[in-house]
């Protein structure tokens, strides 16, 4: 598994769909997939052992927040699939993201995932943020605490938008890792996504895995927009 790279969000609502895009990549070509909920709940943990046995790491993004003991059997679950990244909220409170990594060591049957909290999700404002979820902070200093708080729970990273990046770096240091979702192309739509910006500048952002879903899975040729993503974001 690369330090830097591309994760493709696997946002298919079954198994089929899932299988068929993957069928277009070449035999040797295996890139590194996100399983959401969409998917998940949709097909179960057999979806994970599936795309595992064919040779893919998983980054299986279920975010969970719940109390600490709740989480801490369900990450011994988690682990059990052989997943190689999985997630929290980093809302959930230390305690709480403790309680994961405890969980996720003691189900792990080899080397213990790598385990990320998600700061403030990137198709949140600012202005919803604080109004609706009534954090008077900015953006930029709620993302920096989570992410202090995360590593204080002893995690590996957090899931920030790309704008963060360079911050959570500066807080947290550079062997912290900063999985970014918000990814576009320049010709892309945005989407539901806010807080975006591009591989390319996402890879000289501080960014390790950028995670990118629409702009590959519904392009017109998905493998070559994949390879662009790589290429642009490792600069290869």
């Amino acid at each position: 598994m690369s330090a830097k790279d591309v994760i493709i969000a696997l946002d298919f609502p079954t198994r089929e769909e899932t299988l068929s895009f993957l069928d277009q990549f070449p035999a040797g070509e295996k890139p590194f997939v996100k399983i959401g909920m969409e998917l998940f709940y949709g097909e179960g943990p057999d979806i994970v052992r599936k795309l595992k046995a064919m040779g893919h790491d998983v980054f299986l993004d279920l975010k969970l927040h719940d109390i600490p003991n709740t989480v801490n059997k369900a990450m011994r679950n988690l682990a059990k699939l052989g997943v190689n990244m999985t997630n929290v909220h980093a809302a959930g409170t230390i305690d709480m993201m403790r309680a994961a990594k405890e969980g996720l060591a003691e189900g792990a049957q080899g080397e213990v995932p790598m385990l990320i909290a998600v700061t403030q999700l990137t198709s949140t404002s600012q202005e919803r943020m604080q109004k609706e979820l009534l954090i008077p902070n900015t953006i930029e200093e709620t993302v920096a605490h989570y992410a202090r708080n995360t590593q204080q729970a002893g995690l590996d990273g957090v899931v920030c938008s790309p704008l963060e990046a360079a911050l959570v770096k500066e807080r947290c240091g550079a062997d912290f890792l900063t999985v970014t979702p918000g990814i576009r192309f320049a010709d892309s739509a945005a989407g539901d996504q806010k807080r975006i910006m591009t591989p390319e500048k996402a890879g000289k952002s501080g960014c390790d895995y950028i995670v990118v879903g629409r702009p590959i899975t519904q392009a017109e040729d998905p493998v070559a927009a994949y390879r662009r993503a790589v290429k642009d974001f490792l600069g290869a």
